[in-house]
């Protein structure tokens, strides 16, 4: 359909319409029944009368003729609005002054569009207070891409759905299919995965499925697979799978029947296989477990070891670059440490002066 909506709507009323709390039928002249109204009997020109400007009729031409109609799509335009939980007079309310949802660290708002159109902006979350005339505005869906290859910084983005998304920039009124084409320039794959998971149809390949497919310089993986538990594996996904380091939900296992005891995430959209970066990841570490451990014998105080021991996580967390100057009571503080590598390393860079056993 690409017509008038009440054109398409006398077009279809043979066929009957139930949708959206819209009822439509062919018998004995016209029936029209939404929520707020009801009429049965009507002639052509009465229900044409009945239908104009009626937001029910909007509502069933956007969702029939206007929005994508490939199911993912569909489903999660539906989903941006709350389609399926909201009835339509409460939702077109909602939409009359914007409805804002957020999928990973995208903002989408939904807007009317006249009674059978939807327009949407997509920013960043952090810029949900920014005003427009702030952010650099895009039209083209596809500038998605360019915006998602590099962070705040200029640095390059390897992993697509990490929280580290710029900000400053805005798609400000983007059309049904525009919208979906951005979002998945920005996050690949998540909706279509989303939309397999809700209907039962998400293929997970678990650790132990993808490792077994790496080949090449990537096949040492293959024989990472010690420790009580699985403990190496779960030591991957708490290193890449955690929340601060990916928006994903894990839904991989290391196989069929047996979970790890690393939490998968809060995401919104599911992870359904470890990821190329993990892989890569994992074979680094596969090489540097297989090394043989040796004793170094070092003294430090009770606040060095502190010290030590919050440098790791600072950095681990992606803290160490907020961590002020002036904050010298912070352990991971960059004049706290430079202090500490001045008095334990040696002019070789040797903790301690012990020389590592190679």
């Amino acid at each position: 359909m690409n017509e008038d909506p009440v054109d398409a709507l006398v077009a279809t009323a043979p066929d009957g319409i139930d949708f959206d709390g819209l009822r439509v039928e062919e018998r004995d002249g016209y029936t029209f029944e939404t929520p707020a109204d009801a009429a049965s009997g009507l002639a052509a020109a009465a229900l044409r009368e009945a239908a104009t400007g009626d937001p029910y009729v909007g509502n069933w031409y956007f969702w029939h003729a206007v929005a994508p109609q490939t199911d993912a799509r569909w489903t999660f335009l539906r989903w941006l609005e709350g389609a399926e939980e909201q009835p339509v007079a409460e939702r077109y309310d909602a939409l009359d002054d914007g409805l804002a949802t957020e999928w990973g660290q995208l903002r989408v708002t939904v807007s009317l569009d006249g009674p059978a159109g939807r327009r949407y902006e997509l920013r960043h979350v952090d810029d949900a207070g920014t005003s427009a005339d702030e952010l650099d505005g895009y039209e083209d869906p596809l500038d998605a891409r360019e915006l998602a290859k590099h962070d705040d910084d200029g640095d390059y983005r390897p992993l697509k759905t990490a929280p580290s998304l710029q900000t400053g920039w805005r798609f400000p009124s983007l059309a049904a299919a525009d919208v979906v084409e951005a979002v998945h320039a920005f996050y690949p794959a998540t909706v279509q995965n989303w939309h397999r998971e809700r209907e039962g149809e998400l293929d997970v390949d678990h650790w132990r499925e993808t490792v077994d497919r790496q080949t090449g310089i990537y096949g040492v993986v293959r024989t990472w697979d010690r420790g009580e538990g699985h403990e190496h594996v779960n030591w991957v996904a708490e290193a890449c799978c955690d929340d601060s380091q990916c928006l994903k939900r894990r839904e991989w296992e290391y196989d069929d029947e047996t979970e790890l005891d690393v939490a998968g995430g809060d995401g919104e959209f599911p992870c359904r296989e470890p990821c190329s970066l993990v892989i890569a990841a994992a074979r680094q570490w596969t090489k540097l477990e297989g090394e043989q451990s040796e004793t170094y014998e070092f003294e430090l105080t009770p606040s060095e070891k502190e010290q030590v021991e919050a440098v790791i996580d600072a950095v681990a967390d992606g803290r160490a670059d907020d961590i002020r100057e002036a904050d010298v009571y912070d352990g991971a503080n960059r004049y706290r440490t430079r202090f500490l590598r001045a008095k334990l390393f040696d002019d070789d860079g040797n903790l301690a002066g012990v020389e590592t056993d190679n």
